[in-house]
């Protein structure tokens, strides 16, 4: 184990996308937190955070909270006003 010191921070996401990584969270039994962390720290390195079966549940989460986005519109997003 790492011993690491967490702050609490104001993030803000677009709703859907966080519809799914909660959904997600709650499969893998983590923490969104500690789901993100996870995230984060797999693509720092290049590395792919998940497998074939969670790809699969991550489509279904996206399909059921309609989830549209891609990685292709990540640097495209507004706000509405």
């Amino acid at each position: 184990m790492v011993t690491v010191e967490r702050v609490q921070t104001g993030l803000r996401i677009e709703r859907n996308t966080l519809k799914v990584l909660k959904g997600l969270a709650e499969y893998l039994d983590l923490s969104l937190g500690d789901l993100v962390e996870g995230i984060v720290l797999h693509s720092f390195e290049g590395k792919a955070p998940f497998g074939a079966p969670t790809l699969a549940k991550i489509g279904q989460l996206r399909e059921v909270y309609g989830l549209e986005l891609t990685a292709a519109d990540a640097h495209k997003l507004e706000e509405r006003p």
